[in-house]
């Protein structure tokens, strides 16, 4: 009787660690430990891309100051200084970029400011009550989005989670134990637990 229930514990371990294995979290789970760790952005390190929408002021020119939007090629059009790449900048190099393009033109000694006024949204989806495109703001949480998006559903998996990184071709699995940061783009997905 010993012999018979030590096989069957043996076979449900193979059963799981095979299982493990053939999900991917195997490989996965470092992804928890090395991006649980991310710093999430400031306003000052924030890397700018296509959505997002800067206020930039010009002072003394009140036709050039306005809020502008980062379109899909990673550019804004600014009065007197053309297009300009704002896509993978930060809100100082912006900042640069727009001084040297009006200093070339007409503007003469231009002081520029620029700060994002409104972040590209992230987007949350699966066994959440109200999934769907939600706005970003600094120091955002998975667990953040999911109250955001009213909660989990009864049939969620609360102790992991799918997370797509703007740009980025895959999901990555995380373990909800750690503070997880969301950046604007981001895709994140609830899954369904399985019993």
């Amino acid at each position: 009787m010993q012999r018979r229930s030590t096989r069957a514990v043996g076979f449900f371990l193979l059963l799981a660690l095979t299982m493990f294995a053939a999900s991917g979290l195997a490989s996965r789970s470092v992804a928890w430990a090395q991006h649980a760790s991310l710093p999430a952005p400031t306003a000052s390190t924030y890397v700018l891309g296509p959505n997002d929408r800067v206020r930039v002021k010009v002072y003394g020119e009140p036709d050039i100051t306005g809020e502008y939007e980062i379109d899909s090629t990673g550019h804004i059009s600014v009065p007197l200084a053309g297009r300009i790449r704002a896509e993978g900048l930060t809100t100082r190099q912006l900042e640069s970029a727009i001084t040297s393009a009006l200093a070339k033109g007409i503007v003469r000694d231009p002081r520029v400011n620029v700060e994002v006024a409104l972040y590209r949204p992230y987007y949350i989806l699966g066994e959440v009550k109200k999934g769907g495109e939600y706005p970003y703001r600094l120091g955002l949480t998975v667990l953040d989005a999911v109250a955001s998006a009213g909660g989990f559903t009864y049939r969620a998996n609360e102790n992991k989670v799918y997370l797509r990184r703007a740009g980025a071709g895959t999901e990555e699995v995380y373990s909800l134990d750690a503070p997880i940061p969301v950046f604007p783009g981001d895709n994140i997905r609830i899954p369904e637990r399985w019993f």
